[in-house]
């Protein structure tokens, strides 16, 4: 085998710099959604034994008053980009109705939605295992006009 050139030494450090900054920067600045650069964080947290488990969903209510489980299977949105922009849809409870407008884009013969609500449930745990009790928090709603 034939050794490198000095051109293709530079080459191959170049591009291991770049990948190494990119890497680094993504883990200082950077979200899951800048996998594979950005910090992998999902599930890097751990709960105490007594601490209450978050359980993020959205909920709608359709113009009869039945309430429907928003999920993957019904709007296209993955569970994990409903919690990375949770703390958005906090501060402005109007990006819920992109949800509305997806679920009606892939579901056209369903009833209307009225409402959608961001809600945590609140599983209990008691020395690391769960009680079977919870409890929902409505974080925010938005309604149509």
């Amino acid at each position: 085998m034939d050794a490198l050139t000095t051109r293709g030494r530079l080459l191959r450090l170049a591009i291991t710099l770049i990948g190494a900054a990119a890497l680094l920067s993504g883990s200082i600045w950077g979200s899951d959604d800048h996998f594979p650069f950005g910090p992998f964080r999902m599930f890097a947290g751990v709960n105490g034994p007594n601490e209450d488990a978050p359980d993020p969903r959205v909920d709608a209510v359709d113009v009869a008053g039945n309430v429907v489980a928003l999920n993957e299977q019904n709007t296209g949105i993955r569970r994990a980009e409903i919690e990375d922009q949770q703390d958005r849809f906090v501060e402005d409870p109007s990006r819920l109705r992109q949800i509305a407008d997806t679920y009606a884009a892939r579901n056209p013969a369903a009833a209307r939605l009225v409402e959608v609500r961001l809600v945590m449930r609140w599983h209990e745990i008691r020395n690391s295992r769960a009680t079977g009790r919870f409890r929902d928090e409505i974080l925010a709603t938005w309604r149509a006009p």
